[in-house]
């Protein structure tokens, strides 16, 4: 051995023996002929000489001896990120000198050009280790991580509190010796701190709820995951695992935010699929109604505006993984409503009144971002007298009717509440749409608007069809919250169990189950959530023209004036009964109106 090489040799073993849990010697960063992996020297029995020499180096330190190309990289990119992101320089230009793949690995300055050090692969071989010239997929480098980018992101914690077992660069700037020591390769990966429960990735991100989040304390398994389950997780929990379960540091399928596969949704049925996590979430959103990612080519992104996003819709746009709790769900009816928690946490929305906030207080708030104002919600599949799909107006407290989502109607007429819902109550958005094997409607699956047999996304069936047949179940969804035996009664409209059980005329016909906006109906012509259905009920002909018409006249009284199935309605009356609500006086009651349909 010559005298150059045993100088060197001899530094590397005494910064073994310093500091003897820093060693390169047997690690994958050991190219010599005596290395451990397979990726090595053929003959060459140095070990530092791949990186380092004492003479005839590169104009660098740390005395390096490898070649820094100008090679211009490709480099992250996110619509979210405050950090501007340069191309890589300093040490991380040392690292992808072999990294990248483009360098053969035994090309060294100590040697002669024509005599490089022979090693089994010529550059970096395929595989995890070769990042190649494309940085996108790849946690970013060459930006300041300074207090400007702290207080431009609220996620991110402020320089001064981050551990000093990652060092920044002179300028404060992020490198791959941030997070990785390339001469200890203890904690595995060569990494300084341990990803084992996210240590490494919470100390400089600080993600708000995660310390309490079902994802950073769930004792699952993860062997049993579905869509990438021959990909080994370093380690055997969800808790363990924490931000690598959904992110790859290095070579992400789905680049923006490092997600580890390219269909955003299969990041999360690759757990919720009933296998790891408790419930099967894949197969709730493929039934026959459902919020089902893939059945939209567009992608949910955290900078979207609610108002002009492409339509689309994915698990994020109503979860945040990084705070979503458990939340046990009964089968109780709100009777107050509900506060955001649980499942929902941290998820952005719009307010009743339109306005976008970070943190939604309220379920409908969630609801709204795609059932509001948004140019892309879904359309009606009711021909309805006042057409309306913008779910943000039909709740408007101050219409002339509304289902009580966002503010509690006071109506008397509403007689028909099973306890503990009564006149004042508020519900959920989540009452009526559920899935029909949730927890929530008496099943075992998961609660939640995940997908239902019943359209549209409904917690149990609901026909809309004329000529219905009543039964409990061709109803289901009103009788969950109004009492069968009340509405058959006549109690809240002395002629439904005509409407209803004799003619077969389903709910829908005359009632517009989300609400009426104050900007189209009144509270004469539309309270009680009537908006007819104009493929069954239209106009009458009257002495002032066609006409389709109902007027509240009153304590449970009004009058319509519209054709239905064939019979012209003229201002036809009801009225509550003067034996009040007795099944005679319904009977009479049914009777006397039958006398005054005009054929």
């Amino acid at each position: 051995m010559s005298r150059l090489n045993q100088l060197v040799l001899a530094s590397c073993v005494l910064v073994s023996t310093a500091l003897a849990d820093e060693s390169v010697v047997n690690s994958l960063h050991d190219l010599s002929a005596r290395g451990v992996g397979p990726v090595r020297a053929v003959h060459e029995n140095e070990i530092c000489i791949f990186c380092h020499a004492p003479h005839n180096n590169a104009p660098q330190t740390p005395l390096w001896n490898r070649e820094n190309r100008r090679t211009h990289y490709r480099i992250y990119e996110s619509s979210t990120t405050d950090a501007r992101i340069d191309q890589p320089g300093g040490p991380s230009k040392m690292c992808l000198s072999c990294h990248d793949g483009t360098l053969a690995l035994g090309n060294v300055f100590s040697r002669p050009a024509s005599e490089p050090v022979v090693t089994t692969f010529r550059t970096m071989p395929p595989g995890n280790a070769d990042l190649a010239t494309d940085l996108s997929d790849d946690h970013p480098i060459g930006f300041r991580y300074d207090r400007a980018l702290s207080n431009a992101d609220a996620q991110i914690r402020a320089p001064e509190v981050v551990s000093n077992l990652l060092p920044m660069g002179d300028h404060g700037e992020v490198h791959c010796t941030t997070c990785h020591d390339p001469h200890n390769n203890e904690l595995g990966n060569f990494l300084r701190v341990t990803d084992q429960m996210s240590a490494i990735c919470i100390s400089c991100h600080d993600l708000a709820g995660w310390q309490g989040s079902a994802h950073a304390n769930s004792g699952k398994r993860v062997t049993g995951r579905t869509v990438d389950q021959w990909e080994r997780l370093p380690y055997g929990t969800v808790r363990d695992n924490g931000c690598t379960n959904c992110h790859k540091v290095h070579s992400a399928r789905n680049h923006e935010r490092l997600l580890r596969h390219q269909r955003e949704e299969d990041n999360c049925l690759n757990c919720h699929s009933g296998d790891v996590a408790s419930f099967n979430i894949a197969a709730d959103i493929r039934k026959r109604s459902g919020h089902d990612g893939s059945l939209r080519a567009n992608v949910h992104d955290p900078a979207e505006l609610p108002f002009s996003m492409a339509r689309h819709v994915e698990c994020v746009d109503c979860h945040n993984p990084h705070a979503v709790s458990h939340n046990p769900v009964g089968s109780v009816r709100g009777t107050q409503g509900r506060f955001v928690e649980g499942p929902n946490r941290f998820v952005s929305g719009v307010t009743i009144t339109g306005r976008e906030i970070d943190h939604s207080q309220f379920g409908y708030e969630i609801c709204f971002k795609c059932h509001g104002d948004s140019a892309a919600r879904p359309r009606l599949t009711t021909t309805r007298q006042i057409s309306q799909t913008n779910t943000r107006l039909e709740f408007q407290p101050g219409n002339p009717s509304f289902h009580p989502v966002a503010g509690a109607r006071r109506n008397p007429d509403v007689v028909s509440l099973i306890s503990p819902l009564r006149v004042g109550s508020t519900v959920t958005c989540t009452d009526c749409h559920n899935s029909d094997s949730s927890r929530f409607a008496g099943g075992t699956g998961a609660s939640g608007p995940h997908g239902s047999i019943y359209d549209p996304l409904l917690v149990a069936n609901y026909e809309t069809d004329d000529f219905t047949m009543e039964s409990a179940q061709s109803y289901a969804l009103c009788y969950r919250c109004h009492s069968r035996d009340s509405i058959l009664g006549n109690e809240s409209f002395t002629l439904h169990r005509l409407h209803v059980v004799d003619l077969r005329a389903p709910c829908s016909i005359c009632h517009d189950a989300h609400g009426i906006y104050r900007g189209q109906g009144n509270a004469t012509n539309h309270s009680s959530l009537i908006n007819f259905d104009t493929s069954v009920v239209t106009t009458a002909d009257t002495p002032f023209g066609p006409m389709l018409q109902y007027t509240d006249t009153g304590r449970i009284s009004g009058n319509c004036t519209l054709t239905c199935h064939g019979v012209a309605h003229l201002q036809f009356p009801y009225a509550n009964s003067a034996a009040g609500t007795s099944a005679r006086g319904a009977t009479n009651t049914r009777g006397a109106t039958r006398k005054g349909i005009r054929r």
